[in-house]
C-alpha cells in the first residue's frame, strides 16, 4: 500500500515578512515579527491552523527570531530557508497613541543607516515547497514575482484557493497572470483602485476593496455588496487592520463547509469578512499589527470570530 507523503497543511503563504522594531511616542517599545504576510500567517498559526511559511531570510539574528517566532506560534517552519549571506528586513514603526496614527521607515532611528530590504523567495525555495503548496487549501501572497507566480499556479493547478494582497503592481504581464489565478483579491481603493476596479471586474476573482476607516466592498463582476468598518471601542493603533480582515476571512474560508474555489459567492464570503471586521475593531486598542494576539491571546480572538469549528 502507497503511502500518502502529502504535508498537512491548510495555508502555505509567502511575502512581506519582517521584524517590525515598534517607537511608541518615540521611544522603543518592541520589536516582533511583522509585515502583512508574516502577521496573517503567524496569526492563523496562533489560531490553530496548519500553517506552512514559505520565506527566505537571512542565516542571522533577526532571521532565526522571526523563525523562532513562527515555530512558537505552532507554524511548520521546514520551508523558511535562512541563507548565508543575506541580511533579514527590518521595518520601524513610528506609532503616536493619541492619534492612533503609524508611519513606516526602512531607516535605522539609533544610525540613520538603510534597514534591511524582503527578498522575495527564489526557484529553490519554491521547489523545496512544492508538495506542501500542492496539498494546501489556501495559497497566501501579497508580493509578486516570476517564482512566487510558479507557486501560486502549482496552488491553483492542485485546487487551492488564491489569497492575494498585492500592495503594488509593477509588471503588468505579471499581475495580470496572478489575477487569472486568484480566487479573492484584496487591495486599497486608494493605492490600488483606480488601476484595477475594470481589470479586477472582467476577471473571475472576488475582489476585497478597503476604504480605510469607512469599511469595504466586495466585488465580483457586476456584484457588489458594501460592508461598513465595526466601530472601535478605543483607538490606540490602526496599525495591522487589514491584516485582521484577511485573518478573519481566511479563518472562515478554512471552517466552512462550503469553501471550495469554483463556489466562493459574495454572500457567504461575508461572514468571513465580518468576522475580520470584528478582529481588526478589536485589535485597534493595542499597540502593534498583533497587538489583540499578543496581550488577550488567541481563545480571546477565537471568541471575537465567533466559532470554534466546522461552519456551514
Amino acid at each position: 500500500m502507497m503511502l500518502d507523503r502529502r504535508p498537512n497543511v491548510e495555508v502555505v503563504g509567502t511575502g512581506f515578512t519582517v521584524l517590525d522594531r515598534i517607537y511608541e511616542d518615540g521611544l522603543l517599545r518592541a520589536e516582533s515579527l511583522g509585515g502583512s504576510c508574516g502577521n496573517v500567517l503567524v496569526s492563523l498559526a496562533m489560531l490553530r491552523r496548519a500553517v506552512a511559511p514559505v520565506l527566505s531570510l537571512g542565516r542571522d539574528e533577526v532571521g532565526e527570531r522571526l523563525l523562532g517566532e513562527f515555530r512558537h506560534a505552532g507554524a511548520d517552519v521546514t520551508y523558511i530557508s535562512l541563507r548565508a549571506g543575506l541580511r533579514s528586513p527590518m521595518v520601524t514603526q513610528d506609532l503616536d497613541t493619541a492619534s492612533g496614527r503609524h508611519d513606516f521607515s526602512f531607516v535605522c532611528r539609533e544610525t540613520n543607516t538603510a534597514l534591511p530590504r524582503y527578498q522575495p523567495i527564489g526557484e529553490d525555495e519554491v521547489a523545496t515547497a512544492t508538495l506542501a503548496i500542492a496539498a494546501c487549501a489556501v495559497f497566501y501572497a501579497d508580493r509578486l514575482s516570476a517564482d512566487i507566480l510558479g507557486a501560486m499556479r502549482t496552488a491553483h493547478d492542485a485546487g487551492a484557493i488564491v489569497y492575494f494582497e498585492p500592495s503594488d503592481v509593477r509588471d503588468d504581464d505579471l499581475f495580470d497572470e496572478a489575477l487569472r489565478l486568484t480566487t479573492i483579491l484584496k487591495y486599497s481603493a486608494d493605492r490600488l483602485g483606480p488601476d484595477l476596479n475594470e481589470r479586477v471586474d472582467a476577471s473571475g476573482a472576488v475582489a476585497i476593496v478597503t476604504h480605510g476607516a469607512e469599511g469595504l466592498e466586495v466585488r465580483r463582476g457586476c456584484s457588489r455588496v458594501w460592508s461598513a468598518a465595526v466601530p472601535a471601542s478605543t483607538v490606540t493603533d490602526t496599525c495591522g487592520a487589514g491584516d485582521m480582515v484577511s485573518i478573519g476571512i481566511i479563518d472562515w474560508l478554512l471552517g466552512s463547509a462550503k469553501a471550495s474555489r469554483p463556489d466562493i459567492g459574495i454572500d457567504h464570503l461575508m461572514h468571513g469578512v465580518r468576522a475580520g471586521q470584528r478582529l481588526a475593531a478589536a485589535n485597534c486598542a493595542f499597540a502593534g499589527a498583533r497587538g489583540l494576539f499578543l496581550e488577550r491571546g488567541a481563545t480571546h480572538v477565537r471568541d471575537i470570530l465567533g466559532w470554534h469549528g466546522t461552519v456551514t
